[in-house]
């Protein structure tokens, strides 16, 4: 699989994921995320109305599904999710719920193994329940509280390995990293790239002389493309 960019739209409100939606689509980024702060304000309205906006690109609906799978696969599909996420740590007839719906519905699974025991147990838990992609994920939550008290931040590729390494289906590594940590993904394998929106663009090297947002997107897209996973 050639390496993607993935922006995921942590915003709250339609307006703002529509005009960063477009910023980043001119940058060159190949995925939308309707994130989880996205879906919580504005549920299927938001998804309903990336896909109105933006016909042709893959959308993926950040659910966390743990729950009540095959719903909310199905609403978020017809909607026009071509992507739902749903946790490692969900039970298993839910995980099987999402997958079923999946293929129903015409969208894809993305298994995330926040908060798993073993993250690479979790993934391949995920793989053998019919996932097709893999979200290596460090939960915000985990890694401010670690920090607080003093001790260092696990990071996504810590393992990121080790979870390619186990699976045979694409993995994108989430939570914490830089932007610069982001882009070297696909040199471990992982060929999906994602980028939380707003951008914190906090490398030296993607900084733009004027410091614009966009032209510093479109750079960070003409890395991650240039490179093989």
């Amino acid at each position: 699989m050639k390496p993607i960019v993935q922006i995921s739209l942590d915003l709250t409100n339609i307006d703002e994921a529509l005009e960063t939606a477009e910023m980043a689509l001119r940058a060159g980024v190949d995925w939308l995320e309707a994130g989880t702060p996205l879906i919580l304000a504005e549920g299927l309205h938001g998804v309903r109305a990336l896909r109105e906006r933006f016909p042709d690109t893959p959308i993926v609906a950040d659910l966390k599904t743990m729950d009540g799978g095959y719903l909310e696969a199905e609403m978020m599909a017809k909607a026009g999710a071509t992507q739902v996420v749903v946790m490692a740590r969900a039970h298993e007839e839910t995980i099987k719920c999402v997958v079923q719906a999946g293929k129903d519905f015409g969208a894809e699974v993305m298994g995330d193994n926040l908060a798993c025991p073993s993250m690479v147990d979790g993934a391949k838990r995920l793989e053998d329940l019919g996932c097709d992609y893999i979200v290596h994920h460090i939960g915000y939550d985990e890694r401010r509280g670690i920090a607080a008290r003093g001790e260092r931040m696990p990071n996504p590729l810590d393992e990121l390995r080790e979870v390619v390494g186990a699976v045979s289906i694409p993995v994108q590594a989430v939570g914490g990293l830089s932007i610069e940590q982001a882009v070297q993904c696909p040199d471990y394998g992982a060929p999906l790239v994602v980028l939380g929106a707003p951008l914190t663009i906090d490398a030296d090297s993607f900084k733009t002389a004027d410091g614009d947002l966009e032209s510093s997107l479109r750079l960070i897209c003409q890395r991650v493309h240039a490179k093989s996973a």
